[in-house]
């Protein structure tokens, strides 16, 4: 059974998470990691890329690293946002345990991305677990900005505004 924390927790976690380590990151333009990293990135907020198939590239100003064990020891990840596939997801977690602790706050997994154990093992160690939700989109819901019915709460349309 999926369960997310309640909209108050999620507020919390976006208000106080200053780095993000996004496995998973991509630089193609089009990839929805790129739209989160920068959204994030243009809130102030440091993303650390990784993903072994872009080491070399940078992602806003950021290297692009291998591995979670390849975050220095000194930088402190708030949130780890996860952009794999549900299988991937236990070793993701043990890594991240392994080698982020005592600072990380949350695992965030992406939309379509969830793995109970690994959810109740994070959980275990004290961390807010969010499944099956993005985290650029429960921003905008839970902290303003830009949303589905428009920008700043204005909706957005194609028609003459004297034809609403």
């Amino acid at each position: 059974m999926l369960c997310n924390p309640k909209d108050s927790t999620l507020r919390q976690v976006l208000q106080e998470t200053a780095t993000i380590a996004m496995v998973g990151a991509s630089t193609n333009p089009v990839s929805p990691s790129l739209f989160v990293a920068t959204y994030f990135g243009g809130r102030g907020r440091r993303v650390i890329p990784i993903n072994p198939t872009r080491v070399g590239e940078t992602l806003l100003g950021e290297p692009v690293l291998a591995s979670i064990r390849d975050i220095p020891p000194n930088v402190r990840i708030d949130m780890l946002d996860v952009f794999r596939k549900s299988d991937a997801v236990p070793g993701i977690v043990d890594e991240a345990l392994a080698h982020l602790a005592p600072g990380l706050k949350c695992v965030w997994m992406q939309y379509g991305v969830r793995h109970e154990a690994a959810a109740e093992k994070a959980r275990a160690q004290g961390l807010v677990v969010v499944q099956d939700r993005c985290p650029k989109v429960e921003h905008m819901r839970l902290l303003g900005g830009p949303n589905l019915a428009g920008i700043g709460g204005v909706r957005v349309s194609s028609k003459n505004p004297g034809n609403r």
